[in-house]
């Protein structure tokens, strides 16, 4: 998985290379805002992908001692980095556009702006199935986060076209500018969609209902198992941690406690592959200090009222 994540960074960052440089050229050429809002765009998509690269390879490393729990959170740093600069990229867009209403320039060369921008699509196009099939294979957030830029960037693109064509063959004045201010405006969206997926895993947010509800479905398939409680479940880059406490017979010895717990594990990796889990166990009549009604919640009691 992470070989895979490590990739599409990879990709991401040649992509990004190649439409940096193919832009840069069509700016040139025409004068075009919207196509320099692309190019700012461009531009933040390198350093943005090799961001994304470093935190994917940080967050592969292994946990040592300072890192118990590994460094996943490298990735949602990573993200949140991103969203700084997509954010910077839309201002200096809006700041731009509205410079060119007020001095009434033209773009020139649409042509040039045209043909760039449609093998900007292009790229994107096999960038973002390539980054999917890569999100799918490791559950990386900083690639997810990766993608959902590069995703935007196919309307920027054809925002950039339509703006060319409109100002330069139908002489629709202002259609470049508008059109940036419109990129400006998508892009300031995606930055804060990718912010909080990002900061739901720093702020170890609990997995969606139906994943936990998939999980208790899961860990009640135990023969012996009567209750699940406390449990708690969070997701660090493309790793998931979940804890929770069950309930076994208070004479039970302690090898028969783990056999138990061991085949719980067991069942619920095979469901789950790549989780960490940690399992307390308490025995039958324990009641945990009251107060709390996340601790005291029995999962697979509420699962069976259902």
């Amino acid at each position: 998985m992470t070989v895979t994540a490590t990739r599409a960074a990879i990709a991401s960052v040649a992509t990004a290379i190649l439409l940096g440089g193919l832009k840069s050229y069509a700016v040139w050429q025409t004068g075009s805002v919207a196509m320099l809002a692309s190019l700012a765009d461009s531009l933040l998509d390198l350093f943005a992908s090799l961001v994304t690269l470093a935190g994917v390879r940080i967050a592969a490393q292994p946990a040592d001692r300072e890192h118990r729990f590994g460094h996943g959170k490298a990735e949602a740093l990573a993200a949140l980095f991103q969203v700084a600069l997509i954010s910077v990229s839309a201002t200096f867009i809006a700041v731009r556009a509205v410079e060119r209403f007020v001095s009434g320039d033209v773009a020139a060369q649409a042509e040039a702006g045209i043909a760039v921008s449609l093998v900007a699509i292009v790229a994107t196009l096999a960038l973002t199935s390539y980054q999917k099939r890569a999100v799918a294979a490791s559950g990386s957030i900083a690639i997810k986060t990766d993608r959902l830029h590069y995703q935007s960037d196919l309307l920027l693109n054809g925002g950039v076209i339509v703006a060319l064509v409109a100002e330069q063959y139908f002489a629709l004045r202002g259609a470049d500018p508008a059109f940036g201010i419109l990129i400006a405006l998508w892009l300031l969206h995606g930055a804060w969609r990718a912010a909080s997926a990002a900061m739901d895993q720093l702020m170890d947010r609990e997995w969606p209902d139906n994943k936990r509800r998939a999980f208790v479905e899961i860990a009640a398939q135990q023969p012996g198992l009567e209750s699940l409680h406390d449990l708690r479940t969070r997701t660090s880059g493309n790793r998931d941690f979940v804890q929770f406490h069950i309930h076994l017979p208070a004479q039970m010895s302690v090898a028969s406690a783990h056999d138990v717990t061991e085949a719980l594990e067991q069942r619920l990796e095979a469901a789950f592959p790549g989780t960490e889990i940690l399992i307390h166990i308490d025995p039958v009549g324990q009641v945990d200090q009251p107060g709390d009604p996340l601790r005291e919640a029995d999962e697979i009691g509420r699962l069976k009222d259902i």
